[in-house]
This record gives structure tokens, C-alpha cells and sequence, in this order.
């Protein structure tokens, strides 16, 4: 962190957003309010009373999963370390620090909720933790979301310990080396910690929670988008009427109609263009419009996730309940990221195919092919349209349903599961190709200016625009693109977020 700055905050007692499993990418200071604080000591009161009381409480007093039917382990660290242990089997790459920091944060906020039965060390444990660069290394195969993340979340709880690895600043270490770098003690787990910590679906949700934030910002993307070609090409605007949008029905179609018309106030269109465009023109209201609207339901179910309960049981110390039940079955959020996906499938389809429209002068009016200056003698956008095929396919074949999956595992104690993990992954996923996508096509409307298109007309446009040329010069001799594509996506997300955060 730059010297004389100050970490960004968040407070347990407010609803966590979005936006602020992104800010947890850096050290960030978690506030726990005396409140807060109390309700979870007196939950943690009431599960000792209970465990002590001979009454049976699920993961406490008994084995774990279909091991229900037997007793577990008599002292409260031992049954920690069974909880946590036996879940140290995750494979395959490493989750990005940022993404296992947002679990954290995500797992936190549901333990604050005082349901959990967690010790306040706990609670701090994760808070200190938010506040330093350490990252616990977390594999992304092991969970299927059904009794939470049971796999992930125990190498969070692992790492924390002492065990098995963590980063420290971006750098893999061992997870002792790394806490003693971030100043951080190890975690000290016992009677119902480890399963509270566990029993959650609270990487789904910060997975999903992410990708929802970045997915906000690709539709704001995409509009500026089909805009800024809109009006370089000096299409008609017609197809973004008031009053035939109002007509067709649908809000999130209407805003992203209201959404273009704004970009392209003081554009007029060339009247050379053909009465009806392309669909990848014509219909960008509808198509956008209706990826907003699986946006918009994405959000609305993993703000949901993020500020509710997932655990089993549920402990309610005002009534003196134990309540063993579901609430880490993560069926809402993977139908929720399955949708997104596809959302973001299409997106992704309707820019490769605005890309390919503008390399291909039959109809562009004339441009040359690949918007080359010396087509044949250099090729400019011909590498990067190749690169979105392969994204576009890539984008497709990763669209197959997750939520769908069901699959009996554990004696059948999970007998239908969910698969949310895995579909919040995708998604994630997704809105990363999509950012490469949306790059190539700002690289190709620079390049169209530079090869005879016009200048864009409309103000907000001709601004951006110039921010795109600052980044990318254009292609007069071939040149690697590769890295100009990464600061030309991050262009655009730092443009998506200034327009959404003016609405």
C-alpha cells in the first residue's frame, strides 16, 4: 500500500455489497461494533450451555455428514481438527488471493450474524487477517456447494493455523511463514469454530459476488460499445427510440436504449448507411438489456447470500432453539451464476461478432480488410480477431449448466447437490474473457479512425475515444497487441465505473 494511505473499511453492522468483496483484494479494515460483538459472545455462550447439556447438536456432540450416527470427539480442539482435516483433499490451480480474501470477507460477515455459535477469537481472527496482504492457498476443486464450501473454506481455516500454504503479498509461502510476515497469530479453534467456519457456501457467494460486480461493469462496457460504432460507422439511431423500446416491454431493454442515446448526444448519423443495420447494431438495446436483467438478478440473490446465514445448525439463544436444517444448501446462487453465464456468453458473442463486422469491408463501407493501412504488408487486427474466436468458443463451452449437475455423494447424505461453486467459478471466469473481448473491440474502433472511419461526433464519445488513443497507437507497422489489450480493458472498466457511478 502506498505510504501515507489508509486501507478501505467496511462495517459488520451494514450490509456488505458487491463492491466490497472487490476492496478486499487489499488490506482492508473490518469494523466490529460493540453489538456485533455481543450478540456473537452470547451465542457462543448458549451453544456451550447446550453441549454440555447432553442434548445432541450436529458436528458438537456427533460425527459429521452420514458419521451423524456416532458420537464425535469428546474434547472441542479434537473435533476441530477432524472437522478441518479430513477436507484437506482440494486440486487444481490455486484460487487468485483476491478471490479467497473476498471468502473470507464473505464468511466473516455470516459469523457476525451471532446464529454460528463461533468464538469471538474467531471473529477477530478474521478481521486482523482482512487487514494485512495474507491470503490463505486455496484449491479450486473440492466443493459442490452442498453443505456448503466444506473444501475451500477448511484451507482457509487450515492456513490460518499455521498449515499448509498462504501468500503474503502476491508470494506463496508456507501458511506460518506467511502469518508471521503479516504480523498475524495462528488461529486457536475450538468447540463449534471449525464447523462454523466450514459449513458455509460462502466462496460461492464471493466468487458470484465478484463476478456480478465486474458483469455490471461489462454491460455499461458493452453499451459504450455499440455507441462509440454506432458512431463511428454513422449508423442511423433509430433503433434506439424512446418510444419503440417503451413498446417492446422490458426496463433493462429501455435503459441501455436511454443508455446509448446519451452517449451519442451530438452525433449525427452519415446517411450512408443501410436503412436496417446488422443485428450486432440494431438489436444491442435488446440484447444488453436483457443480459442486465440476469445482472440484475444475479446481484439481487448474492446480496442475499452475503448478508444471510449459511450454517448448520442454526443456534437461536433468545428462544433457547437448536435448528438443524439447510441454510448451506447454495441452490439459489447457482441458478443465479448459471444465468449470469449465459448472459455473459452472449455478450461476449455480440462483441466478437461487432468485431468481425468492422474488419470486413463489405460492411463497413470501405474500410480496408482487417482495417489494415497495407493490407497484405501488415495485418493489424487480424491477430486479435483469431484471439476472439477463441475466447468466444472458450466463453461457449464453458456456458453448460452447473446447477444441473446433481450428483449423490457422502452415503448418499448428500443425495442432490447443487453445484453453485463451481458455476460462481465459471462465471467469474467469464467476466475475465469478457474483458479481453470487449478490448479488442476498443482497439479495433481506434484503429477503424485511424484507416478512414470518422471521429466520433459526440462529445462523451470523442473522450473516450482519446483516452483509447492514449493507450494504443494505432497499427501502422504489425506489433504486439497483448499488453495494450490488458490497459485497454482496464480503460474501460475505470470508464464503466465512473458512468455507473454517476446514475
Amino acid at each position: 500500500m502506498p505510504v501515507g494511505t489508509s486501507p478501505a473499511a467496511v462495517n459488520l453492522a451494514s450490509a456488505l455489497e458487491p463492491a466490497h468483496l472487490e476492496l478486499a483484494r487489499s488490506p482492508l479494515h473490518v469494523e466490529l461494533p460493540g453489538d456485533v460483538r455481543e450478540r456473537v459472545a452470547r451465542c457462543r455462550e448458549f451453544v456451550l450451555e447446550v453441549s454440555g447439556s447432553g442434548r445432541a447438536v450436529y458436528g458438537v456432540t456427533t460425527g459429521f455428514g452420514p458419521l451423524v450416527e456416532f458420537e464425535g470427539r469428546a474434547d472441542g480442539a479434537g473435533q476441530s481438527d477432524n472437522t478441518i482435516l479430513h477436507h484437506i483433499v482440494g486440486h487444481g490451480e490455486l484460487l487468485p488471493p483476491a478471490v479467497a480474501r473476498a471468502a473470507v470477507l464473505a464468511r466473516l460477515f455470516s459469523l457476525a450474524q451471532g446464529r454460528s455459535g463461533v468464538s469471538e477469537l474467531v471473529v477477530d481472527s478474521l478481521t486482523a487477517m482482512l487487514g494485512t496482504e495474507f491470503a490463505p492457498a486455496v484449491p479450486r476443486l473440492g466443493s459442490v456447494g452442498a453443505s456448503g464450501d466444506l473444501q475451500p473454506l477448511a484451507y482457509v481455516a487450515h492456513a490460518l493455523r499455521g498449515n499448509g500454504n498462504a501468500f503474503f503479498r502476491g508470494q506463496l509461502l508456507p501458511a506460518g511463514e506467511a502469518l508471521a510476515r503479516a504480523g498475524l497469530e495462528e488461529l486457536t479453534l475450538d468447540g463449534r469454530d471449525a464447523l462454523a467456519l466450514v459449513n458455509g457456501i460462502s466462496v460461492t457467494a464471493a466468487a458470484l459476488g465478484l463476478a456480478v460486480a465486474q458483469a455490471v461493469r461489462a454491460r455499461r462496457t458493452a453499451e459504450l460499445l455499440s455507441a462509440l460504432m454506432t458512431d463511428v460507422l454513422g449508423c442511423g439511431t433509430e433503433f434506439t427510440s424512446v418510444q419503440l423500446l417503451a413498446a417492446f416491454g422490458h426496463p433493462d431493454v429501455a435503459d441501455t436504449g436511454a443508455a446509448i442515446r446519451t452517449w451519442l448526444e451530438g452525433s449525427t448519423p452519415s446517411g450512408e448507411r443501410p436503412l436496417q443495420e446488422a443485428y450486432s447494431i440494431r438489436c444491442t438495446p435488446q440484447l444488453i438489456g436483457a443480459a442486465a436483467t440476469s445482472v440484475r438478478h444475479a446481484d439481487e440473490v448474492v446480496r442475499r447470500d452475503l448478508n444471510g446465514v449459511s450454517d448448520n445448525p442454526l443456534f437461536f439463544p433468545e428462544t433457547g432453539e437448536v435448528v438443524h436444517g439447510g441454510n448451506f444448501f447454495g441452490q439459489p446462487s447457482a441458478f443465479a451464476a448459471d444465468q449470469l453465464n449465459v448472459a455473459l456468453v452472449q455478450l461476449g458473442n455480440l462483441a466478437e461478432r461487432q468485431l468481425d463486422l468492422l474488419v470486413d469491408p463489405r460492411r463497413t463501407g470501405g474500410l480496408p480488410p482487417m482495417l489494415s493501412p497495407l493490407p497484405g504488408q501488415h495485418h493489424a487486427l487480424q491477430g486479435v480477431q483469431i484471439s476472439a474466436t477463441a475466447t468466444v468458443a472458450a466463453m461457449r463451452r464453458a456456458a453448460t449448466p452447473a446447477s444441473v449437475q446433481s450428483l449423490p455423494t457422502n452415503l448418499h447424505n448428500q443425495d442432490v447437490v447443487p453445484f453453485g461453486t463451481q458455476a460462481a467459478f465459471t462465471a467469474l471466469d467469464q467476466t475475465r474473457l469478457l474483458r479481453h473481448l470487449h478490448a479488442g473491440l476498443a482497439v479495433a474502433l481506434r484503429q477503424a479512425v485511424h484507416v478512414g472511419a470518422r471521429r466520433p461526433q459526440a462529445p462523451r464519445l470523442a473522450e473516450v475515444f482519446d483516452r483509447i488513443a492514449d493507450e494504443v497507437p494505432p497499427v501502422v507497422e504489425d506489433r504486439p497487441l497483448d499488453t495494450a489489450l490488458g490497459r485497454v480493458a482496464d480503460l474501460l472498466d475505470t470508464v464503466a465505473s465512473e458512468v455507473e457511478g454517476a446514475r
